[in-house]
């Protein structure tokens, strides 16, 4: 532990046994003391070394105490300037005291206790004048290193807002190129076949309500829907021909056609590749699952199926259903601890009971087509001009008309009406 430094006090009087005195008394409190005659050596003193205060008399020969102490003032202004005389006038103590000149007076003679209190005041003063000085450099010092760093966290957060607006722009992007590839696939497999257009807004619709009761996670919500618009993309991978006689007439099938069709939620798996989510891959591959293991392609059951494959199935199902709607909630109720979860039917449920379910579509025939039926696509000629809008109920005459220009069109277009 280191030594305490003592303080440092001056006593000038050219008075021989005034010094000794002094000297004396205050080295036994543990003052370091330093004595001169001079006045002139004593501002030579006071310039070269500190000191914490300076005794002097008021009547010497180079100059007067008062004369003496102003000039240290200007020198060291933080040193405690005491006077000791016992002929100056009342008056002119307390204007030097006032002005600043001394700290304080000591009359001739003094009294010991007296003197000691009135120099460890002195003292005091001085080291708090010092320690206050240096609080202030300190101070102003960790004010300009605060400014500097606050000024650098200004400058950080203005490169992190720049970088937030520049990575939301970027995401902004991202977000704008993804639904338009979504809306790019899903044109393809519109125009691939008008069914599976018409199926797949369907199956999105649905499944917006069903992450709207289910309130799922935004991951979740994205994951499904996408999915949603994703899931028929393997379609395009088989021939019309096939797809057309694996709805009407599945029982038809051959054992390849049948394994062929079933393997397309794993070509939608493949196609899908473009989002890059392992989660809306396999919910796509999922998707015709059923929860007693009875689905394809993959035979899963129970829990092994993804959680929004569970979801993504029942909206399939109940779109895709050849029944009336009523007919279709129906199944899926019984088939609720079966071939679909008995959770994503309550949600499945949930979702749809206060909205109107989309109509179900099924494509027919020319020759099936019947007065009363509803179109679900509008007829164009092969010029492109409509010939019967979507909606429209047919009469016996209109019926007549398309069978007519259907016999007559060189490619025959896909007739999908509601049911």
């Amino acid at each position: 532990m280191s030594k305490q430094i003592p303080p440092k006090i001056l006593v000038v009087d050219d008075d021989d046994i005034i010094l000794i005195a002094l000297e004396e008394t205050l080295s036994l409190e543990n003052y370091d003391v330093v004595t001169t005659p001079s006045a002139k050596l004593a501002l030579e003193l006071i310039s070269q070394q500190e000191f914490a205060a300076i005794i002097s008399d008021q009547r010497m020969a180079e100059m007067t105490g008062l004369e003496l102490l102003h000039q240290i003032k200007t020198i060291s202004p933080d040193t405690s300037r005491i006077l000791i005389t016992g002929v100056l006038t009342l008056k002119t103590v307390i204007d030097a005291i006032n002005k600043g000149e001394i700290y304080r007076f000591i009359s001739k003679p003094w009294l010991r206790e007296e003197l000691l209190a009135t120099i460890n005041n002195a003292v005091q003063r001085y080291e708090l004048i010092r320690m206050n000085r240096s609080l202030q450099k300190n101070t102003l010092q960790l004010n300009e290193q605060l400014a500097e760093s606050n000024a650098e966290l200004q400058k950080k957060v203005q490169q992190l807002t720049e970088q937030k607006e520049e990575l939301d722009r970027a995401n902004e992007a991202l977000q704008k190129n993804f639904e338009h590839s979504l809306q790019l696939v899903y044109r393809i497999t519109d125009t691939y076949h008008p069914l599976i257009g018409k199926e797949t807004k369907a199956v999105v619709e649905l499944c917006e309500r069903i992450a709207q009761a289910g309130e799922l996670k935004e991951q979740e919500r994205k994951t499904l829907i996408t999915a949603a618009w994703l899931h028929k993309i393997g379609l395009i991978g088989i021939s019309r021909e096939l797809f057309s006689k694996a709805r009407k007439t599945p029982e038809l099938l051959s054992e390849e056609e049948r394994l062929l069709f079933r393997n397309h939620p794993i070509f939608g798996q493949m196609l899908a590749g473009f989002v890059d989510s392992k989660d809306i891959g396999m919910t796509i591959r999922c998707a015709y699952e059923f929860w007693d293991g009875s689905g394809y392609p993959d035979g899963l059951a129970g829990e092994n199926i993804p959680r929004m494959a569970r979801l993504l199935s029942v909206a399939i199902y109940f779109v895709e259903s050849q029944l009336s709607r009523e007919d279709t909630i129906d199944r899926i109720l019984k088939e609720s601890g079966y071939k679909f979860e008995p959770a994503a039917v309550d949600l499945f449920i949930r979702g749809t009971r206060i909205v109107t379910l989309p109509q179900k579509v099924r494509e027919i025939t020319a020759e099936e087509l019947k007065p009363g039926h509803v179109l679900a696509r509008g007829i164009y000629s092969p010029t492109g001009l409509l010939l019967v809008g979507e909606g429209e109920r047919l009469s016996q005459s209109m019926v007549d008309k398309i069978k007519l220009h259907h016999s007559r069109s060189i490619s025959s277009q896909h007739l999908l009406i509601y049911h």
